[in-house]
């Protein structure tokens, strides 16, 4: 039952609480026309903003997940730079153990147990920096965890919640790798407009879709690396469409967070859907624990089938504009859908920051990987040390094309083994 309360937490606990009225690696030069802060409005006079009204900065991606550099200023007046998660599908801010004494940060209230370890409520500091921007934090309160990251296989030490992000406009450039943000009214949003859809309470957003005819409503989570469904919706696809591409276990972003429920829940890809007015083409999914499912599909309101993460993304410009409660959804690249070419593992970044293998998928009908078995602790690939990696840079070793070979070194009951690990196409659509 934890795993499934952190679930519901960290990935997608506010993304479902809309409106009940309505690979790793370091950020890309520009490949086109960045979002540009132009005047549409007549901006609110914020002196915390000391001027600036409008910022973009690059975007690493780890996982599909959007990483930016902001900065905090310390207790001696110095400048702190750290990692930071863009996560519009959640209204809670988390920031390390560490980071808040560094900030000297006032915890209290009971200590809780998550799956990856222990979180208190803290004190929340007056404003961070994002590319010289001075935005101010006008939360009441937030979690700091006691890891050095604000989860497993993250580079994060914070995160920016949809009810920091709600009092701007937000453009995230996918294809150009940039976020830009800027008080109401700076930013110049274009593409296909779905209104209503951006809870004011919450920040959180859920857009109307059609998924094989069958009309519903997913939620946008950027904080999501990988796509979902509800287990309904998800049976009955494939029941309906056995020739789509569907497997059992979790694999390159389709492993989340490394939970229990991974190992083995239904990935699938959908050839086609329409989601916020926009068609989508070939879009993973992995199946919701039952759980989380049961918990969403009884809210009252709009009932949701599930959510859009980073994986079915990445062709667009997205923007937010909170203030007149609309999504924006610009197509700017042409790409396929991406590729699943990686070796057939499903791994759990363990607080030490160790990776252990919790499931091997099948593969035509056999394990991907005969040699190790859940449990194995995945040393190196390749030479490279698994352990500090994040989840993107870990599966950007264990990926290639169909019929590489990645030399694994795995440890089990303390000892060391090497495996030569075939690398293989999952979810293939003849487009691939």
């Amino acid at each position: 039952m934890k795993q499934l309360l952190f679930v519901l937490g960290l990935l997608l606990m506010s993304s479902f609480a809309v409106g009940q009225s309505g690979q790793a690696g370091t950020p890309a030069p520009a490949q086109g026309e960045a979002p540009r802060a132009q005047a549409g409005g007549a901006p609110s006079q914020n002196a915390a903003h000391a001027g600036k009204t409008s910022t973009t900065v690059p975007i690493t991606f780890d996982h599909n997940r959007v990483i930016i550099d902001v900065r905090f200023r310390l207790p001696d007046g110095t400048m702190k730079r750290v990692r930071a998660w863009v996560n519009n599908g959640n209204a809670q801010m988390w920031i390390t153990g560490d980071l808040a004494k560094k900030l000297k940060l006032t915890l209290a209230g009971d200590l809780r147990e998550t799956p990856f370890g222990k979180e208190i409520g803290a004190s929340v500091p007056p404003s961070l920096v994002i590319g010289g921007m001075e935005i101010p934090l006008k939360l009441k309160k937030l979690a700091a965890v006691d890891r050095e990251t604000i989860a497993p296989g993250s580079s994060a030490e914070v995160s920016l919640p949809s009810t920091v992000l709600r009092d701007y406009d937000v453009i995230v450039n996918y294809p150009d790798r940039e976020l830009s943000i800027g008080l109401p009214g700076t930013l110049h949003f274009t593409g296909t407009a779905a209104k209503d859809s951006i809870n004011p309470q919450t920040g959180t957003a859920q857009l109307p879709a059609n998924v094989a005819g069958e009309k519903t409503s997913l939620a946008l989570d950027m904080g999501s690396c990988f796509s979902m469904l509800i287990p309904d919706l998800s049976d009955r696809l494939v029941q309906a469409h056995p020739q789509w591409p569907h497997m059992m276990g979790g694999v390159d972003a389709a492993n989340v967070w490394g939970l229990p429920e991974e190992a083995t829940w239904q990935v699938l890809r959908v050839p086609s859907l329409q989601f916020g007015g926009e068609n989508l083409a070939d879009v993973g999914f992995a199946t919701l624990p039952q759980g989380v499912a049961d918990w969403f599909t009884k809210r009252p309101g709009i009932a949701m089938s599930g959510l859009i993460g980073g994986n079915a993304l990445l062709d667009f410009r997205v923007g937010l504009d909170y203030a007149h409660s609309t999504v924006y959804l610009e197509r700017v690249s042409k790409m396929a859908a991406p590729e699943m070419n990686v070796v057939g593992l499903t791994l759990r970044p363990e607080p030490d920051e160790t990776y252990t293998i919790i499931g091997v998928p099948d593969y035509n009908g056999k394990p991907a990987v005969t040699e190790v078995k859940a449990g194995d602790v995945l040393v190196s690939v390749d030479k490279t040390p698994a352990k500090g990696g994040t989840m993107g840079q870990v599966w950007s070793l264990l990926s290639g094309s169909p019929g590489d070979t990645r030399v694994l070194v795995v440890r089990r009951d303390g000892k060391e083994m090497t495996v030569n690990a075939p690398v293989q196409g999952f979810l293939s659509t003849p487009s691939h």
